[in-house]
């Protein structure tokens, strides 16, 4: 394992495109890239019809700044009234898993939406077609409706999982050697709880079966991990800083990104915090940005990069998030790899949220 003491933003590498926010990432056996887009008409390729989507998938051919998209007409639609968000992707032997978080109005709470489920939905094809995680043909109710039979995670305690992410390991998930699929998350929807990491896993052939998931409990002298497959066991594998959290609107912040940089043998995530404006809103200031580094997804975490006001290029108006390593943009060395993130500053302009992505050295 290679200790990495920095990173270092190369802002002159910039390139912007499409038009959506968010853009989790996994990196198939086929050699692309998936990205899965949230609220957005997508990008200008062939057979796209750029009508407004909650959540589309595309493939990523090519790398930096000549990277190309590819639209899958058979992903399903999902529009506004749906409140399906698809953030946790992996591909995983020739199929495509994809996480759609739940969005919901919360009147009990003091913020007026929030997430409070997951659902899975599966392609066996790389993105052809799609169906639910039992193999039945996808069908999505509104928002409103009571129909949750199909959600791995709702209404947890706290809602811990509803806002997930999958681990990343390589092509295919091929630099993964315990048979495990792992997946982290924002422990809850409260300021204290949403800074807490969460962990579960479950075997690589059972990651549409919920009674196969474990969850993090805690780690033992010898840096082993210990499991239980009550989620009422969780325990954080590591807390961020306080006063990233806004309480307007929905509860969004701390939702990561987490690789497996082979070359180098070391996990490395990247995070974020919301900037919480004086009446808590949110995107009020610029955003939290840091990097961690560990030797397991269940850590221990050392953090190696910190941000207090993540802009770039000195423009201060950024509201920059989601920020997501690109799986395939790794340099072969391990040294340095692409960023992409998401600028809210652009929201409701031409082009609006966009894919911007950014090279960036590690400094060991």
């Amino acid at each position: 394992m290679t200790k990495i003491l920095g990173i270092e933003r190369l802002d002159e590498t910039i390139v912007h495109t499409g038009h959506g926010d968010n853009w989790h990432m996994t990196w198939a056996a086929d050699d692309k890239q998936y990205t899965a887009l949230c609220d957005g008409d997508g990008f200008s390729v062939e057979g796209d019809p750029l009508r407004f989507n909650n959540s589309r998938v595309y493939a990523v051919r090519g790398d930096p700044p000549d990277h190309r998209f590819e639209y899958l007409p058979g992903y399903p639609q999902l529009d506004l009234g749906r409140g399906l968000y698809n953030f946790g992707i992996l591909a995983l032997d020739g199929t495509l898993y994809s996480f759609l978080s739940r969005m919901a109005v919360t009147p009990d709470r003091d913020y007026g939406m929030a997430f409070i489920g997951a659902r899975l939905i599966v392609s066996p094809d790389l993105g052809r077609t799609w169906q639910n995680a039992d193999g039945s043909p996808c069908t999505f109710p509104q928002a409103t409706d009571a129909e949750h039979e199909a959600e791995l995670f709702f209404h947890e305690e706290g809602d811990a999982f509803s806002l997930l992410t999958m681990v990343q390991m390589g092509r295919g998930y091929a630099h993964n050697i315990d048979g495990f699929a792992y997946i982290a998350a924002p422990n809850g929807n409260e300021p204290h709880t949403m800074a807490e990491l969460v962990l579960c896993r479950t075997p690589r052939d059972r990651i549409a079966e919920r009674s196969a998931y474990q969850f993090f409990v805690a780690r033992d002298a010898e840096g082993a991990a210990q499991w239980s497959r009550d989620i009422r066991d969780r325990q954080p594998v590591i807390t961020f800083p306080d006063g990233w959290v806004n309480r307007q609107m929905h509860p969004y912040a701390w939702h990561p990104s987490i690789i497996y940089n082979r070359p180098l043998g070391v996990y490395m995530m990247a995070n974020w915090g919301i900037g919480v404006a004086d009446d808590d809103m949110w995107f009020g200031k610029p955003s939290y940005l840091g990097f961690w580094t560990a030797p397991q997804p269940w850590g221990p975490w050392t953090q190696v990069h910190e941000e207090t006001e993540w802009v770039v290029s000195g423009d201060m108006k950024g509201r920059l998030y989601q920020p997501q390593i690109a799986p395939k943009w790794i340099a072969e060395d391990g040294r340095s790899f692409w960023l992409v993130y998401t600028d809210f500053q652009n929201a409701g302009k031409t082009p609006g949220y966009e894919f911007n992505c950014q090279r960036v050295r590690i400094l060991t």
